[in-house]
């Protein structure tokens, strides 16, 4: 997927969702991103949540992301599971 590099905070690059079948705590699911990338998480609703921009993108800077969204249990030991998004930023005419 793609995204212009002056987006606004809060583009909405992807939608994901996740589910864990097991009950109580094992149930539970906590979905994170590597720290450092210009990107974050927001629960959407239930089982989803939205991973958007969290600053501005400079495609002179870094012209693609490859964004692990990792989610783990709450089991004991927790078992996890990651998807990478590859994100290509898109040049905007700044000069």
């Amino acid at each position: 997927s793609s995204v212009l590099e002056n987006s606004p905070t809060g583009t909405v690059i992807a939608v994901i969702g996740v589910k864990d079948e097991d009950s109580e705590v094992n149930g539970e699911v906590r979905v994170s991103l590597p720290e450092g990338l210009p990107f974050r998480l927001e629960k959407s609703f239930e089982d989803y949540y939205r991973v958007v921009t969290a600053r501005e993108l400079d495609r002179e800077a870094v012209a693609e992301y490859n964004v692990t969204v990792r989610a783990a249990d709450g089991g004991s030991p927790a078992l996890w599971s990651s998807a990478v998004l590859a994100l290509r930023v898109l040049d905007v005419n700044d000069n």
